[in-house]
């Protein structure tokens, strides 16, 4: 994650996934449902910057995104793939 504030020069990108995160793995589930507005407002920015963060973070794999439909609410799950998954024992 330090190569989102460092690298990138994206402070926003790494809140936006931090809520991300509190509301899925935080929460024990493995996505969540937030409007662009609400993320806003739950971390104080504006509604334009969560969508260039959202985008960064789409971009570079780190959160994936699905809609029922074009104006639906989106549903995020927020991607960890520096955690390797334990191998079940065969």
């Amino acid at each position: 994650m330090r190569d989102l504030v460092a690298h990138s020069r994206s402070s926003a990108a790494f809140l936006v996934y931090l809520q991300l995160y509190r509301h899925t793995h935080g929460a024990g589930r493995d996505s969540a449902a937030m409007s662009h507005k609400v993320l806003a407002d739950l971390i104080g920015i504006s509604k334009r910057s969560v969508q260039s963060a959202l985008a960064h973070l789409i971009e570079r794999r780190l959160i994936r995104q699905r809609k029922a439909r074009p104006t639906a609410v989106p549903v995020y799950t927020v991607l960890t793939p520096w955690i390797r998954k334990a191998k079940s024992p065969a």
